[in-house]
């Protein structure tokens, strides 16, 4: 797939569900990918991108920034309170707070930096263990501390179970944020996003079918 293929399909996707052109976001997923794809799919145009690790950004995005106007990063990995700094600062949107803690973290920081990005609650739809995100019946409470904090709470992001049917975690996400008057859903990734379109995603995580499989590095 091309940057152009996975745009067309996003603006059918949008056209299929009713809804306006561009008014879902499309980030493409650059971690853990060479920098000579990433320059290759910046000069295509694209400017939002999505990031697992905070330590990775920094590594190379300055570099980028200098050189193409208008880049907006968005972290969609977990995120430690001892890399919350250095996140907000860096990044536009934060899509995996969890926890209280994170968010009085990043409210305490974004009043000493004057800026904070958008954030996005995740949440475990598929209660896994081993996968970051508030559960379901946790969420209000999580949700009411956050705006508690006064901090710029734009929605909702999951990251369904691999082996179950994404639109059933989708309709979920769609039904908690909803519930809780939030209009963001950070949903869908390269082989499930234009089913997220259709349910109501606001942003799509798409990595591998812009990019290509990541290639592991020599050595």
């Amino acid at each position: 797939m091309t940057l152009d293929a996975i745009t067309s399909r996003l603006r059918d996707a949008e056209t299929r569900a009713g809804r306006a052109e561009g008014s879902v976001t499309l980030i493409a997923v650059s971690k853990v990918q060479p920098a000579e794809r990433i320059e290759s799919v910046l000069a295509q145009g694209q400017r939002v991108f999505g990031e697992n690790r905070v330590q990775e950004a920094q590594g190379r995005w300055p570099a980028f920034q200098e050189r193409f106007e208008g880049i907006s990063l968005h972290l969609i990995g977990p995120l430690q309170t001892n890399k919350a700094r250095a996140a907000v600062s860096m990044f536009d949107a934060i899509h995996s707070v969890d926890r209280l803690k994170l968010a009085e973290t990043i409210a305490r920081l974004a009043d000493e930096e004057g800026r904070c990005p958008e954030l996005f609650v995740q949440v475990n739809t598929g209660a896994e263990p081993q996968k970051a995100g508030v559960l379901p019946d946790e969420l209000e409470r999580l949700i009411a501390s956050v705006r508690a904090l006064s901090l710029p709470l734009k929605g909702l992001m999951c990251i369904p179970p691999a082996d179950q049917d994404a639109a059933v975690h989708f309709r979920l996400l769609a039904a908690l944020a909803a519930q809780n008057g939030l209009e963001g859903l950070s949903m869908g990734m390269s082989d499930d996003f234009e089913v997220a379109v259709e349910l109501g995603a606001t942003h799509v995580r798409v990595g591998s079918a812009i990019f290509g499989e990541r290639v592991p590095p020599k050595g």
